[in-house]
């Protein structure tokens, strides 16, 4: 049985590890509420960047040059880049867990493909380094501050290596916020760009050609992709930890409440012990 100091020491333990987590719980909360409105703000633009891209395909639905985009060829999927972002640190449930295990799942789904992680966040780097699998490139320190400057760089990046046919797609995968308790995983295809047709051909008057216009658009596409990803991420990424964090505080408590009862017994049985200790004694005497 342990004895009282070694249960005062492991209750004093545990209080210091509780402060710890409930003060990353109030400084995740505290970031996830800048990046919560980052995302907000992002996701408008996005959309009508999507929408605008429909539009201009729409304008050329019959135009032959369209399909010669180099952003827009179809081939078959020999050679994937594979876009993973995760965090830079743990300590937030299963987020980069579930993340890498997708990654796995997928590199499965595509046993003819040679597949290469593009690994965006340390977790996801170190998983895969140890690993057999080609690591073309990797970004640390991207999910303190996520700039658009980087997400560019990244997608200009992919997008060269589509253009020249080094790859033949590039997939995504990161999680999506949705809410403090709730995130959705997502593998989505960023090239070749899919563009969902429009519902009714609008009648524009264009500046500049159609098909150039589209050209232009297809790369800042790809990079606003990206850069809405490691928006979500983020976010995503700060909304786990908040929530793990706060269970480890709740689950503290419990073991500190335990711990406290189970040194009260010892305390009294020590107690009742030296009672009947001092009762003998002076029985004995008698």
């Amino acid at each position: 049985m342990p004895s009282l100091i070694d249960i005062r020491r492991r209750i004093r333990s545990v209080k210091n590890t509780q402060q710890i987590t409930r003060a990353m719980k109030m400084v995740s909360a505290a970031k996830l509420r800048r990046a919560q409105e980052r995302v907000v703000s992002a996701r408008p633009y996005a959309k009508l960047l999507q929408q605008i891209l429909s539009d201009v395909a729409a304008a050329l639905a019959d135009d032959e040059r369209v399909s010669e985009l180099p952003l827009l060829a179809q081939r078959p999927e020999s050679k994937i880049q594979l876009l993973l972002v995760t965090a830079d640190k743990g300590l937030a449930g299963a987020f980069n867990t579930n993340l890498i295990k997708s990654s796995q799942l997928f590199i499965e789904e595509h046993p003819g493909a040679v597949v290469e992680i593009e690994a965006i966040g340390r977790k996801g780097r170190d998983f895969w380094r140890k690993r057999d699998l080609t690591v073309s490139g990797e970004y640390i320190g991207l999910s303190g501050k996520v700039q658009y400057s980087d997400a560019a760089g990244i997608a200009k990046k992919a997008a060269e290596r589509f253009s020249k046919g080094e790859i033949d797609a590039v997939y995504l995968i990161n999680n999506e916020f949705r809410s403090v308790v709730s995130t959705n995983l997502s593998v989505k295809r960023v090239l070749p760009v899919e563009i969902r047709a429009g519902a009714e051909p609008v009648d524009f008057i264009f500046e500049q050609p159609p098909a150039q216009m589209l050209a232009s658009l297809l790369p800042k596409y790809v990079e606003i992709a990206l850069y809405g990803a490691m928006l979500e991420s983020t976010a995503a990424e700060h909304a786990a930890r908040m929530t793990a964090m706060d269970a480890a505080t709740s689950n503290a408590s419990d073991m500190i409440e335990k711990l406290t009862l189970y040194m009260n017994r010892v305390r009294q049985a020590s107690i009742t012990k030296e009672i009947i200790e001092v009762v003998s004694g002076a029985a004995a005497a008698e």
